[in-house]
């Protein structure tokens, strides 16, 4: 829980780098939270009221983890718009996010790992 309210706090930081599993399990609290919205919007006959304020709310700090996990394996935060690129853009961010991180400093900053 402690990842995704970290991620919460920098709420706006496109700074800096961020671990797999800052990312990861960023990911996995946000799935778990829409999922359990999404069912309690069902229920309630509103869908997707929850869901999309609750996406909303999200948003800048689910982009600025995406960008600092691109900047721990190298990359600028710009390969985000890879997503963009029909069938194959979402794969490749998708790989990005996976691979191992940079073990030295970079533009970025220190290995996150290290400290």
């Amino acid at each position: 829980m402690n990842w995704y309210l970290d991620v919460l706090k920098r709420y706006a930081d496109f700074t800096g780098r961020a671990r797999r599993k800052e990312y990861w399990m960023y990911s996995l609290f946000t799935l778990i939270a829409v999922l359990v919205l999404a069912i309690i919007d069902f229920s309630l006959g509103t869908y997707p009221v929850l869901v999309g304020i609750y996406g909303l709310a999200t948003l800048l700090p689910s982009l600025g983890v995406t960008v600092r996990r691109l900047h721990d394996t190298g990359r600028s935060g710009w390969w985000y718009l890879i997503a963009l690129v029909p069938f194959v853009g979402g794969i490749v961010l998708l790989v990005f996010t996976v691979i191992e991180g940079d073990a030295h400093p970079n533009a970025y900053g220190a290995d996150p790992k290290a400290s």
